[in-house]
């Protein structure tokens, strides 16, 4: 029973994920009420190790139906996958507890301005080309990068709003180019997870296939409605992270 709910969960995380972000909004709260008392760091390794799988097959499904800017992205996913570890690392002496109180509202900043700039996203318009693009879509990867091994939550959603913002994607091309890098991301931190015994296969296989239908289904459905299309589901999903972070940091007992 515990496999078939967390499957189900996995499902629908990749499904979000696969579109605009938050996949972990709904896996990783549905594998801490399904194992109360085991280590958080083996749910949240497992939630790597099926997660990575979705990011990595949302990416080759865009890349065959949305111009890709590899020059500059696969940059950015170097940068990532290095400040990942470096995050990661980082909070095995630091304690993270601070960027809880945080974190609402700098995601409340992201939702205002989203709101307040209507044509935000709507267009593929780059801003830069050649080495500018890849310097400053290097500095996203690593920034969000450090980010997501540090703490984490809403790593998908500041990804796709740095590259509609400072490079001038439209919703449909930032959320595609964001799954890439959310692979390195998401890659380093199951390497350190792995590596420290904090994973179990026997429940990531069956959830790493989930994941994949729903991330398979959210891009077709993304691919499908295009830009306008992924930037309500923005707003809906980051909504829904300002609720969560909010009473995480504030309510939660």
């Amino acid at each position: 029973m515990e496999l078939l709910i967390v499957s189900l969960a996995s499902l629908l995380a990749g499904f979000v994920d696969s579109i605009v972000g938050g996949g972990g909004l709904i896996l990783v709260p549905a594998l801490f009420a399904t194992f109360p008392a085991t280590h958080p760091a083996t749910l949240f390794g497992t939630n790597k190790g099926a997660s990575v799988w979705g990011t990595a097959f949302a990416t080759w499904h865009f890349s065959r139906r949305v111009e890709m800017r590899w020059a500059a992205l696969l940059p950015a996913a170097g940068s990532g996958f290095v400040a990942a570890f470096a995050g990661a690392w980082l909070v095995t002496v630091v304690s993270p507890a601070y960027l809880r109180k945080v974190l609402p509202a700098v995601l409340l900043v992201v939702l205002i301005y989203t709101l307040l700039k209507k044509d935000l996203g709507r267009t593929h318009t780059p801003r830069f080309s050649g080495s500018k693009e890849a310097y400053v879509a290097a500095a996203i990867g690593a920034a969000i990068g450090f980010y997501d091994g540090f703490f984490g939550p809403g790593t998908g959603s500041f990804l796709v709003f740095l590259f509609v913002r400072l490079l001038g994607y439209d919703f449909l091309s930032a959320s595609a180019s964001a799954k890439l890098i959310n692979t390195a991301t998401n890659m380093a931190a199951l390497i350190l997870f792995a590596a420290k015994g904090h994973i179990w296969w026997h429940f990531v296989v069956a959830m790493a296939l989930a994941n994949v239908v729903g991330s398979l289904l959210g891009t077709r459905m993304a691919l499908k409605h295009g830009a306008g299309f992924v930037r309500v589901v923005f707003i809906v999903v980051v909504s829904a992270l300002i609720l969560k972070t909010a009473y995480d940091a504030f309510l939660r007992q």
